[in-house]
């Protein structure tokens, strides 16, 4: 599979890229900055996939599933210009719109209720999933070790989340689990804001285990 993820130079977007090059997808970073995509894949060796660089035009264009990891101020810009590339593909939002007051993270959702929402909103041709929040960027980029942690995902489009769903199970350690409509999505990036701040007083890079599930499979 190829996968493209648009603002993909920061710390998730290099941890979920260094993930699913070593599980075999062809990975383009995008960025506004071409080189800087290009500069930020090549520091990703070691994986048996591939990881290169393109604007986050070029990435849109050129791949199967397209992942949104802007911050959420940039994406009503970022996705205006992208719109044609990602109409008709499947679409992954990790966004979380986040506001830090004296170094505490709080949830600043649109009126839309979620950053995948608004995404929707303006690109309807797309076909939306979302998750990943809250994967610690940290554990991600260190490819070598399991990370122990569950991705829970949403998503109205059967396709979509599955897809998603298939790419959590591609990280070593991780379980995927249907956490429902694309509307959850406000509760999953509500709760980044939680981890977070979990993490600042704890001084740790704890993420998420549900538990019971395997009394009701």
């Amino acid at each position: 599979m190829k996968i493209g993820i648009i603002g993909g130079t920061g710390p998730e977007g290099r941890g979920l890229a260094v993930r699913w090059a070593a599980a075999g997808h062809h990975v383009v970073l995008g960025s506004r900055d071409a080189a800087r995509a290009s500069d930020a894949a090549s520091r990703l060796g070691g994986a048996e996939g591939s990881v290169k660089g393109a604007t986050n035009l070029e990435a849109a264009r050129i791949s199967d599933v397209v992942v949104l990891s802007v911050p959420f101020g940039a994406q009503t810009a970022v996705l205006t210009e992208l719109s044609p590339q990602i109409s008709g593909k499947i679409a992954l939002s990790v966004v979380a719109p986040l506001a830090f007051v004296a170094g505490r993270a709080r949830f600043a959702p649109p009126p839309t209720g979620s950053a995948a929402e608004d995404a929707r909103l303006q690109v309807p041709a797309a076909r939306w999933a979302a998750g990943f929040h809250t994967l610690p960027a940290g554990d991600l980029l260190r490819a070598g070790d399991p990370v122990d942690a569950d991705v829970l995902l949403c998503g109205d489009d059967a396709d979509a989340k599955r897809a998603a769903m298939t790419l959590a199970g591609d990280i070593r350690g991780v379980r995927a689990i249907d956490a429902g409509s694309l509307e959850s999505a406000r509760y999953l990036e509500a709760a980044t804001a939680l981890l977070i701040n979990i993490n600042r007083i704890y001084k740790s890079h704890a993420s998420f285990r549900i538990t019971g599930l395997e009394k009701s499979t």
